[in-house]
């Protein structure tokens, strides 16, 4: 069959939430869906492109509703759009009692993965050509999707990150352990995503000063290089902005050769995320108000409104 006109790869994976997935608010943290996310679709990456693949982006995941432990989990993955080198697929999750098989959606997201070769460098995928209106639509979606995602980066870019912002911070160092290995050798992208959520949770705690708190947003995922086995790593996560009910969080990831000192990291992967508090109903709380004091902190309070605005903008 001609590459162009294979079956579009649409990977699914089953499976139990189990209780060693469950975050501080007793459902599964969204570190771990992001972990499936990320699982899923490297999947459906390799099967499309036939070799291995490396997560560039993960955008606008939106936690709509908690999966619980014991939950039946369903994560699909999706090729709708190609680059010459890039996979954009979409990634829905959905959860529900196993006694029932009664599934509801709990989050969707567009991942970009690039195709790299033996030596680590971008390699052309066959394209995707829709066969049906369908397939027409996802793709025109994750066209525009990447037209979101350039403004976003945009404007990500112009920030500034220094010690002259004064917002609260939070900064988690580990090494790298052999069992956050993926098929490439380097720490899977569902990892990264993971430490980001459980960076971004202290911050939330310490600010709201009650850990019963969940990520209802994840987005503008980035990953500039790869993390090595056994190096370094540290993730930042500061405020950026609160609302009446919400906690907006930047979070870098730098890692390097702890050998080699400070001057050795480099930043591989950075994102925002979106925390609110709940109440004894899972309710969202009020959230105790930050106010910016130096000029960048005003800038990235600034900058995470903009955000808001701008996806708000690409989903009307």
């Amino acid at each position: 069959m001609d590459a162009q006109h294979r079956p579009r790869p649409r990977v699914t994976l089953r499976f139990l939430a189990a209780p060693t997935d469950a975050g501080h608010s007793g459902s599964v943290s969204a570190g771990r869906v992001l972990e499936w996310i990320d699982k899923a679709g490297y999947a459906a990456a390799a099967g499309w492109s036939g070799t291995y693949c490396v997560t560039a982006y993960v955008g606008n995941v939106r936690f709509t509703r908690p999966v619980e432990v014991g939950d039946l989990v369903e994560v699909t993955a999706t090729v709708v759009h190609t680059g010459r080198s890039s996979m954009h697929i979409t990634v829905d999750v959905a959860s529900g009692q196993p006694r029932t098989g009664d599934l509801e959606p709990a989050t969707r997201c567009l991942i970009v993965f690039v195709a790299v070769d033996g030596d680590g460098r971008s390699t052309p995928v066959p394209p995707l050509v829709p066969t049906t209106l369908a397939e027409e639509l996802q793709q025109r979606w994750a066209v525009r999707r990447a037209d979101l995602r350039a403004e976003v980066e945009a404007a990500m870019e112009r920030q500034v990150y220094t010690d002259a912002g004064t917002a609260p911070r939070v900064t988690m160092r580990f090494l790298a352990a052999p069992t956050d290995v993926n098929w490439g050798g380097k720490v899977h992208g569902g990892i990264v995503m993971r430490w980001v959520d459980e960076a971004a949770h202290v911050l939330a705690t310490r600010w709201s000063g009650d850990a019963n708190n969940v990520a209802i947003f994840t987005g503008g995922v980035r990953f500039y290089r790869p993390l090595r086995i056994g190096h370094l790593v540290e993730v930042e996560a500061r405020l950026l902005h609160t609302g009446r009910t919400s906690m907006h969080v930047g979070v870098h990831v730098r890692s390097g050769d702890h050998a080699d000192g400070a001057d050795s990291m480099e930043l591989t992967t950075f994102c925002r995320t979106v925390f609110v508090g709940l109440d004894d109903d899972r309710r969202a709380v009020p959230t105790p108000p930050w106010r910016p004091v130096s000029d960048e902190d005003a800038a990235l309070d600034a900058h995470a409104v903009e955000l808001v605005a701008i996806r708000a903008r690409f989903e009307q």
